[in-house]
């Protein structure tokens, strides 16, 4: 047996631990439970979170006490409001995140990248089934919103599942190349033009900004050029069936999806031709999105009446108690719409605004403290094409969180978490800090 036949066996034995496939099952259960945004998805998936966590017994770490301490304002901040169990949810939102983490910061860097491979998978499936959703016009897993069909999986939420396709789709562009790595990244980008998701596309640019700069422009575009230029063909295919007022064109979908998946596969082998057939599929779905501009107008706007509304109504919450918040579960936002009346939003669409109206400057403070020690320990990983894709992907989901209530779904915390955790330095056993080769 010669060298290529061991390394080749070595490959194919590797196996996730028990902890690892917890957190991932915890993953796919809060995926296949609207995110686990309800109460049955969310305990079944922090349960196994939980138990993960047991199995591994982590050291205490920076991230450990900063994101307890973030639990414990949470609860506080509800048994002082007169009802602790208001600080739950919050306080959970740690538990997951840091739990993944730390988890996933146990894999070898073998099972790191079977991990990452796993997260593009479930990735990709949540694409697919957002597709199905508008081209099939599936109630249950698409959403309508001014006159749009918009994709929204299992996850029943448009700009939650872009959130995570995005974050799994950086992380993908940086797997060994394959036709199955290739095709899941096609599935990703597609996926997030089906949620018609602004903040989705702002958020998987930020990332692709993040790969340019830690892992090179040239090898960032290589990888991430045939999977954009495919599902440009594929979304643009599309269009016609995300108009609610119109008929769907399951045909003409279909057929787009068939000839992005052919520019995602092929493109990397075309040499010469390479440029007149990415013009081609560029041309291609801009025709296809000026045909439908009238309808899609919305989506490319930044203007949101709502939301701005809702964000004024928040900042008069602060101006009322910056320092210790609303309270957890609090955070109920009035205002006027003019002709159309009052309004009011549970949620401000924006996290960072959303802690500081219901836990005060004190929770948002604790709640950066997580971030930057998140970002503190993935520096410490660096060296790798894997450590740039995980950054990548949490710099997707921090930057998408400014728009959209993620921190409230969690599915969206475990993917975050477990991104950042196949970052973080290796560790041996739970309890010694290694390095990355």
């Amino acid at each position: 047996m010669d060298v290529g036949d061991v390394v080749g066996a070595r490959r194919d034995s590797v196996a996730l631990p028990v902890p690892v496939l917890l957190v991932v099952a915890g993953f796919a259960a809060a995926v296949v439970a609207q995110g686990g945004y309800y109460l049955p998805g969310r305990v079944l998936s922090g349960l196994l979170v939980v138990l993960a966590v047991v199995l591994v017994r982590p050291r205490p770490n920076i991230l450990v006490a900063l994101g307890g301490t973030f639990a414990a304002w949470a609860l506080l901040r509800g048994l002082l409001e007169g009802d602790v169990l208001s600080g739950l949810p919050s306080a959970a939102a740690a538990v997951v995140f840091a739990g993944a983490a730390l988890v996933a910061a146990q894999a070898d860097r073998d099972q790191r990248e079977l991990l990452a491979t796993v997260l593009a998978g479930v990735g990709a499936l949540i694409g697919f089934t957002g597709w199905l959703a508008v081209v099939f016009r599936l109630p249950s897993w698409s959403t309508v919103a001014e006159g749009l069909l918009r994709a929204g999986s299992t996850l029943t939420y448009p700009n939650a599942a872009a959130a995570a396709m995005a974050a799994t789709a950086v992380l993908s562009l940086v797997l060994r190349p394959s036709p199955l790595t290739a095709a899941a990244s096609f599935l990703l980008c597609t996926g997030i033009g089906a949620t018609m998701s602004r903040a989705g596309v702002i958020a998987l640019l930020a990332g692709l900004v993040v790969l340019c700069a830690f892992r090179g422009v040239e090898e960032t575009l290589t990888a991430a050029l045939p999977p954009l230029l495919g599902a440009g063909v594929a979304v643009g295919a599309l269009l016609p069936s995300m108009r609610v007022a119109d008929e769907p064109q399951p045909v003409l979908a279909v057929a787009g999806l068939i000839a992005g998946a052919l520019v995602t596969l092929g493109l990397p082998r075309l040499g010469r031709f390479v440029v007149p057939v990415a013009v081609l599929s560029l041309a291609g779905a801009a025709v296809a999105g000026y045909g439908l501009a009238d309808g899609l107008a919305t989506r490319f706007s930044f203007s949101s009446p709502d939301r701005a509304g809702a964000t004024g109504a928040a900042l008069d919450l602060v101006a009322r108690t910056p320092l210790l918040g609303a309270g957890p579960g609090n955070g109920s936002f009035f205002f006027d719409r003019g002709n159309e009346g009052s309004r009011v939003m549970r949620y401000v669409h924006n996290e960072y605004l959303q802690v500081l109206v219901e836990l005060g400057a004190v929770g948002l403070v604790l709640a950066l403290g997580v971030v930057a020690a998140t970002l503190s320990v993935l520096w410490r990983g660096r060296g790798t094409p894997l450590w740039a894709g995980s950054m990548a992907a949490v710099v997707v989901v921090l930057v998408h969180s400014g728009f959209d209530f993620l921190w409230h779904l969690p599915a969206v915390l475990i993917v975050a978490g477990l991104c950042a955790g196949l970052g973080f330095p290796s560790t041996e056993d739970g309890m010694k800090e290694g390095t990355t080769a």
